[in-house]
């Protein structure tokens, strides 16, 4: 199951169980209650016949000094469950009928043991069938990300074919006419049209994560060399020490630096500068771009939030799901019309 199909089985599953298990607490509240009710008047009846025939080995026989309490009626205390009743032919004794508290504790914890069995099937019941409700639930959702998922591969795999024919058909055209800048407004665009392909594949798709050695500095070139070609205007520079490796998933850790990159050049200034330094004692990335700054820069990791034209608000929300997802904390420092910093924590 998908990361979304097993939280929206567990949310089914622990409210279906919770609301169950709240149930049968105050039914068994209610039965354990009567229960102890029955036994009390079970216990009043078989006294009030032993008070005729004074015949009975479960109960004890006293007599004691009338006083105001009530005959025909259950007494408790810490020592005897008692009963008492009226003499004929004496006015100054009462009848008393007991047995003893341990006596007494017998019978509730036999009636304890009973309930707890029942609870028990009850409760293995209520799993089940928490468990059973939260696959029927969880069953139109799978089925309909099962089509989700399904259309958008054909959609995603489809997207080749155009973008192939307009990078084939562009590279003739620079055959012809060489580069001008709108031939490179397109080639950019191109590029921006497969990292946003890139990004729905992992966004969407959710491809499992392989963990790998990294050579830091070495990836981060191989990424800067692509992305400094589609800004020629840009200045780039690493600040790396060679011997920095990191063990994660590489394909998770390039989509988080490409899109970050890519946000620093193409938001960047004219002749601005794109800076990645790493701090050794820190285990810290930053990605430094002299731009035009963020205004809400807390709000930049939600789905669909931009403060520009271009983009469709989702990059920046893919790179905090990759991070979450690579433990690698993340947070962004910027000022209007000076530059944005990104902090990566990398273990």
């Amino acid at each position: 199951m998908k990361k979304v199909e097993i939280e929206s089985f567990s949310k089914s599953f622990l409210l279906f169980f919770f609301s169950m298990t709240l149930l049968v607490l105050a039914l068994f509240y209610i039965n354990y209650q009567k229960e102890l009710q029955n036994l009390d008047k079970e216990l009043t009846s078989s006294m009030n016949l032993c008070s005729y025939s004074l015949n009975c080995s479960e109960f004890k026989i006293d007599f004691i000094p009338k006083n105001q309490k009530y005959t025909f009626r259950l007494y408790k205390n810490s020592k005897e469950i008692y009963s008492l009743y009226p003499i004929k032919e004496s006015s100054d004794f009462f009848l008393k009928i007991y047995m003893s508290y341990e006596s007494y504790q017998k019978r509730v914890s036999f009636l304890h043991n009973e309930l707890a069995l029942y609870f028990s099937i009850t409760f293995l019941a209520v799993i089940l069938l928490s468990t059973l409700f939260s696959f029927y639930a969880l069953y139109p959702l799978h089925q309909a990300l099962l089509l989700t998922r399904e259309f958008i591969k054909d959609i995603l795999h489809d997207f080749n074919t155009p973008i192939s024919t307009m990078r084939l058909n562009l590279s003739l055209l620079k055959r012809e006419i060489g580069d001008n800048r709108k031939i490179i407004r397109v080639e950019r665009s191109i590029d921006n049209i497969l990292l946003l392909q890139e990004n729905l594949k992992q966004y969407l798709l959710n491809h499992k994560m392989e963990i790998e050695k990294i050579v830091l500095k070495k990836l981060l070139e191989e990424r800067v060399n692509m992305i400094e070609r589609n800004y020629p205007n840009l200045k780039y520079y690493i600040d790396i020490p060679s011997n920095i490796t990191l063990k994660n998933s590489k394909k998770g850790l390039i989509r988080i630096i490409d899109n970050l990159i890519s946000n620093a050049s193409k938001y960047n200034r004219p002749k601005g500068e794109v800076r990645v330094v790493y701090i050794k004692e820190k285990s810290l990335l930053k990605i430094i771009d002299t731009g035009y700054g963020i205004e809400k820069p807390h709000k930049v990791f939600e789905r669909f939030y931009k403060e520009h034209d271009r983009g469709v608000g989702i990059g920046l929300h893919i790179v905090k799901k990759l991070c979450n997802e690579l433990n690698i904390k993340i947070s962004i420092e910027s000022r209007l019309n000076v530059g944005t910093t990104v902090l990566l924590k990398l273990n």
